[in-house]
């Protein structure tokens, strides 16, 4: 009889935040809020990156996950993405090498690029590149980790020369990561059939999937990725998949839906699907459950319907359940992190699920216990 894993659970911490908060206050609760991860038991801790909005407000989440360290003593930690387009690759791979060390091996790395179009103005970059300048920067990021110097690395945005080497006096060297061959390597995935997500599963990076996916374009993804893990000769292993999710739990089914439709969480989701609607390209495809779906019907009661997971334990764990019978099998459950615009309510939604819903869930899948 073949054992089955238990599926992890870990955060997510866009941030999206109140932009009346002082911005001190909001990093204080996130700071706090990522020790109670700890406790609580996740198993990874995840920050966005973002540098012109007052509402997903954390620039460099590098130096935000430093303090993490010093407060935590079991997660993982990781930006995701670290937005590449904005960033020198050398400098990109020497900071995430110069960090994997300092957390003595917790790190993940994601690598992707960023939502807001006014970072991309901000860093003078035409949104037309992006996918080339990821695709370059990651190229050149895993040469560096997997070469020695003297490196001289041509690409059509960036260049690495690196010729002096100086042993004596400790000169010319990059930092190599500690998790040898380099740390895990994480992907977003927000669309259906990407060609992105192939080519990523064929080099084994992991995917994560969009907590605002519907669940037929999650199994899409799947599809897609283990077909690009198979154009790299290997199986793809369904433990590798991290599916995020927008969850709360309440004592009860109906204080727990009106609470989510009503709280910072419903406001997140109607927050990105406004932005959606405003600046991307295809407007809420994106967000559909297929391409029949119009904009109107692509509304909260929707999310609510659809993707949002909210109840007490009992139907959350039931919730989860039908996702992974939707869906197939994954490894990790990555929960998303919402504002504390009333903080008993999300501390005892987390305590809930990190202490009840999860472990009922692995229970039902017939998970042996870590």
């Amino acid at each position: 009889m073949q054992t089955v894993s238990p599926v992890n659970y870990s955060m997510f911490l866009m941030p999206v935040h109140n932009p009346a908060k002082p911005l001190a206050q909001c990093f204080d609760e996130d700071l706090e809020f990522a020790v109670q991860c700890n406790d609580l038991g996740f198993t990874d801790f995840w920050v966005g990156e973002h540098h012109t909005s007052t509402i997903e407000n954390i620039v460099m989440p590098e130096i935000f996950l430093g303090k993490v360290l010093g407060l935590t003593d079991k997660m993982r930690i990781g930006a995701a993405p670290v937005c590449l387009q904005y960033h020198h690759p050398m400098h990109v791979a020497n900071r995430l090498a110069f960090l994997d060390h300092f957390s003595h091996g917790r790190l993940n790395v994601c690598l992707g690029p960023g939502a807001i179009p006014t970072d991309n103005e901000l860093y003078g970059i035409d949104p037309s590149e992006v996918g080339a300048r990821i695709s370059e920067s990651i190229n050149m990021i895993m040469d560096i980790w997997s070469g020695d110097p003297p490196y001289d690395i041509q690409g059509n945005f960036w260049s690495i020369s690196q010729k002096t080497v100086d042993p004596e006096f400790g000169m010319g060297v990059l930092h190599k990561p500690l998790q040898q061959p380099h740390p895990p390597i994480f992907v977003p995935c927000m669309s259906p059939n990407s060609r992105g997500l192939q080519a990523a599963a064929k080099r084994g990076f992991r995917p994560i999937s969009h907590h605002m996916n519907h669940p037929d374009v999650l199994a899409n993804q799947w599809q897609g990725y283990a077909e690009g893990a198979a154009m790299g000769g290997r199986e793809a292993d369904p433990s590798d998949w991290c599916v995020a999710r927008n969850i709360f739990v309440a004592d009860s089914t109906e204080e727990a839906r009106q609470i989510a439709r009503e709280n910072s969480l419903g406001r997140c989701i109607q927050y990105i699907r406004d932005f959606t609607l405003r600046y991307a390209p295809t407007g809420l495809l994106i967000w559909k459950r297929n391409e029949e779906q119009t904009d109107d019907e692509c509304n909260l009661d929707y999310f609510m319907n659809e993707v949002i997971i909210a109840g007490d334990p009992e139907s959350v764990t039931q919730q989860l359940l039908d996702l992974r019978e939707q869906i197939g099998a994954f490894g990790t459950l990555v929960a998303v992190a919402h504002d504390w615009d009333n903080q008993e309510l999300w501390d005892r939604s987390f305590e809930l699920f990190a202490n009840e819903v999860m472990p009922a869930f692995n229970r039902a899948i017939g998970a042996e216990a870590k």
